[in-house]
């Protein structure tokens, strides 16, 4: 049914994508998926903000952001499905959506982050992705994946 599977994963928190991993995992052996596993480093935006780092700091922080992704993907899934690592640069989201048509993804899943307000159903990214997707995307809430 899903032939590619892009996950979206936050490595600032990588505790909080343990349920959509296992969810991931599962979907990947039940319909033999390839999986895309994408973090995304934010742009600093404004060239002004740049301008406090020092040079090449944000290559190095992408240099990173790819190492610790592969330690991720390595330690999370099983060495039986295939994988594909991306770090995206930019706005998360947009990066997101981005590469969703770039794999040609069936289906996006992200975590669901709860910021403490009772009424926000979705993190920002999370409902954007969801809003704008071309294919269906599912966000997996902490303690709903198979265990």
């Amino acid at each position: 049914m899903y032939k590619d599977i892009l996950l979206a994963v936050d490595l600032g928190h990588p505790e909080d994508e343990e349920d959509a991993v296992r969810t991931v995992v599962e979907y990947a052996r039940a319909f033999k998926s390839r999986v895309h596993i994408i973090t995304v480093v934010p742009d600093f935006g404004m060239s002004l903000v740049g301008s406090f780092f020092p040079k090449g700091f944000e290559q190095g922080a992408l240099a990173e952001a790819d190492k610790q992704l592969h330690a991720y993907a390595q330690e999370k899934f099983p060495d039986e499905i295939t994988r594909r690592h991306i770090v995206g640069h930019g706005v998360i989201y947009k990066e997101i959506l981005h590469y969703a048509g770039v794999v040609k993804a069936d289906l996006i899943v992200m975590s669901a982050h709860r910021l403490g307000l009772e009424d926000y159903l979705l993190g920002p990214n999370a409902a954007r992705v969801v809003r704008h997707a071309d294919c269906s995307v599912l966000v997996v809430r902490q303690g709903d994946a198979p265990r």
